[in-house]
């Protein structure tokens, strides 16, 4: 008989600083790479990986997350075979807080884990993006006799402020965690990498379950699985670190939390490059989301030889549903319901749904956010200062136009 794994996604982050991407939703439902929320990939990993039985514990905003997710993945999981996708938001079921930190969100839906009885607990984020068969760490963690294996990725030495660093002897088990340390301890023989931990955790439920009791009686933790639960593990259970295999198909490895506006960004534009780091049209590991019935793209106008009015993309993402009237989009990610007008521009930019960019304007590295007008003649991302007085600014000059902005 199969192990029983059930997935816990923790899908409730705020995504501070997202914002204002974050304004009206949370971080696992901001739009990615045209057509996706950024959820879709850990989903599209579980079903690829065979997981189908998931629970997605939501807290902030949840609105349009919970929409995606009843538009556009319930449909997957047939319940007469005993598969699920349950959406939980927090309860207070436990005290009067909501949830306090990864290990506390565990703790408050441990009525759950008791309804489902798995063997397994996979516990997921889901806000990063990656490929990645969790079937292959499970059966490492079942041949390691683990009580938790923690899924872990080579990174630059310098990124140690953002993420736990794990240490590992010679059997890769763990025997030290700094959670994002200043001077990290580096991989032997390694002196410029470390371990990162990615927050993709496989545990044995019983120990899953008492741990994250005890750490909740203990009023000095900040009740998280890499601040506390995790440190506490190593020095009384079978903890092991997995090196991530990665199911990208390209030779380095690809884990991307895009937790800022610039990395977003980054991300993002990777996309349209010509040989991008993540393929999205792998057909063997598909990424799956909801897709409203839109018409598709269209391009109009070729006027004077390309000299005139001119409808065109190049180097871009044209989702359906997108109309490119007389304007050119170079570098640029369109998403589904997108309005190019006549001699407009946009360059290295990402426009959600429904953006009309009118006549004449032009946009250099701005993302603008739904359903947003841009006015006939608007310049946008020419003038960071002048930009600066209207919208979020980031460090590396991108502009941000959030959702329900009006621009006169």
């Amino acid at each position: 008989m199969a192990t029983k794994v059930v997935a816990m996604i923790l899908a409730g982050g705020k995504g501070e600083r997202l914002y204002p991407l974050t304004q009206d939703r949370a971080k696992p439902a901001v739009p990615f790479g045209g057509i996706y929320r950024i959820i879709d990939f850990t989903l599209s990993n579980c079903l690829n990986s065979g997981i189908r039985q998931i629970h997605l514990l939501t807290q902030y905003k949840s609105l349009s997350l919970n929409r995606h997710i009843i538009q556009g993945w319930i449909h997957y999981f047939n319940g007469e075979l005993g598969e699920y996708i349950n959406l939980i938001p927090a309860q207070q079921r436990v005290g009067e807080d909501w949830y306090l930190g990864t290990a506390d969100a565990i703790y408050q839906n441990i009525y759950v884990l008791q309804m489902d009885r798995p063997a397994l607990v996979l516990i997921l984020s889901g806000d990063h993006i990656y490929k990645m068969n969790y079937q292959d760490m499970i059966a490492y963690h079942r041949e390691r006799q683990a009580d938790l294996t923690v899924a872990v990725i080579e990174m630059p030495k310098h990124l140690s402020r953002h993420f736990g660093v794990l240490q590992v002897n010679e059997d890769f088990r763990i025997t030290g965690f700094q959670e994002k340390p200043e001077v990290p301890q580096t991989i032997p023989g390694q002196p410029d990498w470390i371990l990162c931990n990615m927050g993709v955790y496989v545990f044995n439920t019983e120990t899953l379950v008492r741990r994250v009791i005890e750490d909740a009686k203990d009023p000095h933790s900040a009740h998280d699985f890499g601040k506390n639960v995790i440190p506490a593990m190593v020095a009384q259970d079978r903890v092991y670190a997995y090196s991530f295999r990665d199911e990208n198909k390209k030779t380095s490895k690809y884990w991307r939390d895009i937790g800022t506006l610039d990395a977003y960004y980054e991300a993002s534009m990777d996309l349209v490059s010509v040989d991008p780091e993540f393929n999205l049209y792998d057909r063997d590991w598909p990424i799956r989301t909801y897709q409203p019935h839109y018409p598709p793209a269209k391009t109009v106008f070729f006027e004077d030889g390309g000299t005139g009015r001119t409808g065109g993309a190049y180097n871009s993402l044209i989702s359906s549903g997108c109309i490119i009237s007389g304007g050119k989009v170079f570098r640029s990610i369109l998403s589904p319901g997108v309005r190019i007008n006549s001699y407009a521009e946009a360059c290295d930019s990402i426009l959600m749904d429904g953006v009309n960019v009118g006549r004449r304007a032009r946009l250099n590295r701005v993302i603008v956010d739904k359903d947003v007008k841009i006015p006939e003649g608007f310049q946008i991302g020419y003038d960071l200062k002048e930009d600066a007085k209207q919208f979020t600014v980031t460090e590396s000059g991108i502009v941000v136009i959030s959702k329900g902005t009006i621009l006169e």
